[in-house]
């Protein structure tokens, strides 16, 4: 039976108040959530000082110890050197770079002396172009204070912050939606799973659920992928043999970004349903702005939601 996705005399209202909850919890609870990350930043930034001795001394053993701190190093220039501009200028392979950035890591197939040439060509850029106005100390004869480099610190872990602060509320608030969900499912006595479990989803003993799970899929090709899917619950009248219930958590700060990601739930529906059948359940959890637009194209998908405001609807899919 649906819940929400067959009752479009509802929408309004519940859009309004979704977008009410959201800004109430971003008034209250975003800086905080946005503070205490820039604190841990730039306790890593601190890190990266020292172990360039603040910022003079930028090594390839550097970058072979620590391939993590190249996005540090990026936001620590003037201006702050995107990753296409970084690989321009320092005329270095995409594919170092783009490693180093988005999995920490070296290339498996640059090694020795040629990776070296390229990892001095980075660290020469940010030496050259480092700012001047944040490392005061630099081309002084003094060594800098404590002070200093942790006034440096916090203006870069600013930097990193602000460019990618949209997904550091967005895991905040993700955070706290399956929390609410425990919550709610842990009142009417159902029981968390743990990772060491070592249970799989189809193997869910009813009354059971278990947050960011990857369930295998067939794709058109034959080719098996795992797709991680928010919560997990197989519902208390449910028999072993019965698949469990999908929900992804979602949130949004504004309309026009969730009609640009709004496919994603239609895919993972798609491959859900190809690998184990029309009888999955896949919902979703909203919170903020999502707009009539929105809701429109999962409906018609046939992937119904709880509001957040409502969340005593989870039990309209059998929980």
């Amino acid at each position: 039976m649906a819940v929400n996705l067959d009752k479009p005399h509802l929408w309004k209202a519940d859009i309004s108040r979704s977008v009410d909850m959201y800004n109430d919890w971003f008034m209250n609870f975003a800086p905080s959530a946005f503070r205490e990350t820039r604190i841990e930043v730039t306790k890593d930034v601190e890190k990266t000082l020292q172990a360039t001795a603040n910022l003079t001394n930028i090594t390839p053993d550097i970058f072979r110890r620590y391939p993590e701190v190249l996005p540090t190093l990026r936001m620590s220039t003037c201006p702050p050197l995107a990753v296409d501009r970084l690989i321009g200028l320092a005329s270095v392979p995409s594919n170092l770079v783009k490693r180093m950035e988005q999995e920490q890591k070296l290339p498996v197939r640059l090694r020795g002396e040629a990776l070296d040439n390229e990892l001095r060509k980075i660290g020469a850029i940010i030496e050259r172009m480092a700012d001047p106005d944040i490392f005061t100390w630099l081309n002084q004869p003094e060594s800098p204070s404590q002070e200093n480099v942790y006034r440096a610190a916090t203006i870069v872990a600013d930097r990193l912050c602000g460019s990618v602060s949209n997904p550091i509320i967005r895991n905040a608030q993700e955070r706290r939606q399956l929390v609410a969900i425990q919550n709610w499912l842990e009142k009417r006595q159902y029981r968390r799973l743990s990772g060491q479990d070592g249970i799989k989803f189809d193997a869910m003993p009813p009354g059971t659920f278990s947050f960011r799970m990857n369930v295998p899929v067939s794709l058109e090709t034959g080719k098996v992928i795992k797709i991680p899917v928010d919560a997990v619950i197989k519902p208390k009248s449910s028999t072993m043999s019965d698949l469990p219930v999908f929900i992804e958590a979602k949130s949004a700060g504004d309309f026009a970004n969730v009609n640009k990601r709004r496919k994603e739930e239609a895919i993972k529906m798609s491959q859900l349903r190809s690998t184990y059948g029309n009888q999955v359940q896949f919902n979703l959890f909203l919170c903020g702005y999502f707009d009539g637009g929105y809701l429109g194209y999962e409906a018609a998908e046939g992937i119904d939601w709880v509001w957040e405001h409502r969340i005593d609807d989870l039990a309209g899919f059998g929980l």
